[in-house]
């Protein structure tokens, strides 16, 4: 599943991934693979995100930040 939010934000601001990864001191393939969730970034890069977009992390990264409560009991 793909980050929406995260692109949406990129697109928003006319970027390409070549210039966010410039902007962020990270790689285009790493931009790349964050945009698609095949790779989840650390606390630092995402704060990176955070400065650029103006967006908190968990409006970026949803999937990050969901919780999942297991409800059912082993017996």
């Amino acid at each position: 599943m793909k980050r929406t939010q995260l692109i949406e934000q990129r697109k928003k601001l006319n970027l390409t991934q070549r210039q966010v990864a410039e902007a962020l001191g990270i790689s285009e393939v790493y931009v790349r693979k964050i945009e698609n969730s095949d790779a989840h970034p650390g606390r630092t890069t995402m704060l990176k995100f955070e400065k650029l977009y103006n967006q908190d992390s968990k409006n970026l990264f949803p999937d990050l930040f969901h919780v999942y409560i297991d409800t059912k009991c082993i017996n």
